[in-house]
């Protein structure tokens, strides 16, 4: 499942020659990354309010491709490519009217906060709205 998330620039975001300051994209990438959960009916808050459940970072990297501006209208769209038991990597592609920005990905763990964080299998009921089931790695 491909999700959408939309932003637009700010001010500190970037310079006036358009070169992001490079964090910003791991940013963005997080804030994709909580809003596909979201998209997928399985919000972040949720999962660790109710489950003491998370996602955290194991890896990340980013490719940036071209400058952006302030005010520029940008979409990230955020797709799961790899899907294994604990551990799943999404990737994002960063567009402005859809010309190539930057591209990366997350490589994440799921993994429960109920006592000393430990990573778990991830539900079924994730997985499948993660992935189609004949493209799982497992």
């Amino acid at each position: 499942m491909v999700v959408e998330y939309s932003f637009r620039v700010k001010w500190g975001n970037t310079d006036a020659a358009g070169i992001v300051f490079y964090p910003n994209f791991y940013k963005w990438m997080d804030e994709a990354t909580h809003e596909y959960f979201t998209a997928i009916a399985f919000p972040s808050s949720t999962l660790f309010v109710e489950q003491q459940v998370g996602t955290p970072l194991l890896e990340a990297n980013c490719q940036f491709k071209s400058p952006l501006f302030f005010e520029d209208q940008v979409t990230v769209r955020s797709v799961v490519v790899e899907l294994h038991q604990k551990v799943f990597k999404i990737s994002h592609t960063f567009l402005r009217n859809e010309k190539l920005i930057a591209e990366g990905f997350e490589i994440r763990a799921w993994t429960s906060f109920k006592e000393k964080p430990k990573a778990y299998p991830i539900p079924d009921q994730v997985r499948e709205k993660m992935m189609p089931k004949e493209t799982l790695n497992r």
